[in-house]
Parts: C-alpha cells; sequence; structure tokens
C-alpha cells in the first residue's frame, strides 16, 4: 500500500492513502476521554449483538467485552472492572449462551478496566485465563477484594490460541503499557474472508511523560513500534478495548445491514494514524516544555 505525507504542527507522519482528509488536531486528552467516557458509561449495559460470524459484543458502554463462540467453548476477551463482570455475564446469556462454556479468558492490558474481572469470570465459569508475559508484573498487582490474579498460561508476541478450529494471534502492540496485546482472527462474512483486529489501545494517556522519561525511556518508540505492527496487519474489521476505538455506537443502528457496518478497513487505518498524530504532538509540546525550562 502506498503511503502519503500528511505534515502536521512540523510533525511528518506516514498516512494511508485511505485518509484523503486531514486528521482532526485531537490532542491524548481528547482521545483519553472519548474512550473512558462517564463513568455511568463503564457500567451501562450496551445491547450485546451479533457483530460479524462468531464475534459478539458483550461489555458496556465504555468498556469493550467481546464473545467469540465456537463448538468446543468459547473465549472471552476483557472481564473490565470486576464490577462490570455480572453484566458481561448477562450479555452473554441474553444472546443465547452460557457463561459456563467460557473456556479462555484473554484480555488487552493490564489496567483494571480491562482486566480486574479475571479472577471473578474464571471463578463464574471455570476458564484458564491466558495472559501476555509482559503482562504478568501489572496483573501481580491487580488483587479486586485481595484475589490473586489468575494466571494458567503465559504466552509471547505472535503465539496462538486455539479452541474449537478458532485461531488467535497474539500481537504484543506496547506503548499505552508494557504488554498491551491485540488480538488477529479470520472471520468469514457473505461468504467472503474478513480479517479482525482488537486493538489493544494505541492512546497515550494524559499524564504519560513521553519526552526524556527514566521510568520509561523506550515509551516512544513502543508506540511507534506498535503504529507499525498494526499497519502491517491488513485487517479490515476493527475493534478495539473501547468501543469508541471504532466508532461502534455509530455502526450499532445498522447492524444487520448489508454491507456489514463493522468491516471497516479505512477506520482501522484512521483510528492508528489519529493516535500516532496525539502520541507526535505531546511528545513534541513535551520536548519544547524541556527545553524551555
Amino acid at each position: 500500500m502506498r503511503m502519503k505525507i500528511l505534515s502536521t504542527a512540523g510533525l511528518v507522519l506516514l498516512v494511508s492513502p485511505l485518509l484523503a482528509q486531514e486528521l482532526p488536531r485531537l490532542l491524548p486528552d481528547d482521545l483519553f476521554r472519548r474512550n473512558i467516557g462517564t463513568e455511568g458509561q463503564m457500567d451501562a449495559q450496551f445491547p450485546p449483538h451479533r457483530i460479524i460470524d462468531n464475534v459478539y459484543y458483550v461489555g458496556t458502554e465504555s468498556l469493550a467485552s467481546f464473545l467469540i463462540t465456537t463448538d468446543d467453548g468459547h473465549i472471552l476477551v476483557n472481564t473490565d472492572f470486576e464490577r462490570n463482570v455480572p453484566t458481561i455475564k448477562d450479555s452473554v446469556e441474553q444472546l443465547g449462551f452460557s457463561f459456563e462454556d467460557i473456556e479462555i479468558i484473554i484480555g488487552s492490558h493490564e489496567h483494571a478496566d480491562h482486566m480486574q474481572g479475571d479472577a471473578l469470570a474464571k471463578e463464574l465459569s471455570g476458564a484458564r485465563v491466558i495472559v501476555m508475559a509482559e503482562q504478568v508484573p501489572g496483573l501481580v498487582e491487580m488483587r479486586p477484594g485481595g484475589k490473586e490474579h489468575p494466571m494458567d498460561a503465559i504466552i509471547n508476541d505472535g503465539d496462538t490460541i486455539s479452541l474449537g478450529g478458532e485461531i488467535l494471534t497474539a500481537h504484543l502492540t506496547p506503548g499505552h503499557s508494557d504488554g498491551c496485546t491485540s488480538w488477529e482472527l479470520d472471520v468469514m462474512d457473505a461468504g467472503q474472508s474478513h480479517k479482525v483486529v482488537i486493538i489493544c489501545s494505541v492512546g497515550v494517556n494524559p499524564n504519560y511523560q513521553l519526552w526524556n522519561n527514566p521510568d520509561r525511556p523506550g515509551i516512544v518508540e513502543q508506540y511507534r513500534q506498535s503504529y507499525a505492527s498494526l499497519r502491517a496487519i491488513d485487517a479490515d474489521v476493527p475493534l478495539g478495548s473501547h468501543p469508541t476505538m471504532y466508532a461502534m455506537a455509530e455502526k450499532y443502528p445498522r447492524v444487520g445491514q448489508s454491507p456489514n457496518p463493522y468491516i471497516d478497513p479505512e477506520g482501522y487505518l484512521y483510528e492508528i494514524a489519529l493516535n500516532e498524530q496525539a502520541m507526535n504532538l505531546r511528545l513534541e509540546e513535551q520536548r519544547i516544555a524541556a527545553q524551555e525550562q
């Protein structure tokens, strides 16, 4: 795919030709607020629904959880806060599936709003919790109500998880956290094959130090490698750890229509470019501020 050069505030980005329009100038703070939403949105159940093929949405208005079904049991991606687990369970059951049939639990990254519920979800389902090696230090510290965080298997970048003929590939896409993991799988829709990527998060939290961070000196390179790694995947069904990352609220009213609204290759590249621009803008802000001191 040929890329074009986009200059924004003196920064040079590589942007897909699909993104003909100039990106809105959003900072990390803007994208963070967009993703997190309100406390009420974190807890409010979003209508559970089929996204594509055997992939279903079972999360809240601002915290994404996905159920991937197979004949041999199911995979749950993201348990969110522990308080969200009963809502996720209800969503699974509304779709006609049994929570006890979940065999594998995986997560996007070692932040409480995405993996804190692992212990409770395992208790309710009996599932195995599989984590990325780089997630382990953060998960060890994640003990809601004193519960030890379950880790039944530890995987590495590029490893696959298989269940009932379904294969998910784990891609380490760090920056937002050291263990940020994006998940890739193939699905079918209307007789055509499509590639789903559940993006971990490529956003910069407002309090992140990018310029000369003594605790995470490689954080900027982590982000840049993650943008490149995600662009290298020829994805056309973007999902993410927050539903605003793939415009779920706008797409949901068209569920069941043809073409499937979740097939959105341009949206996949747009989200990566938007976050890359925000990261570079914040990096430049911090560089200038450091020189002025």
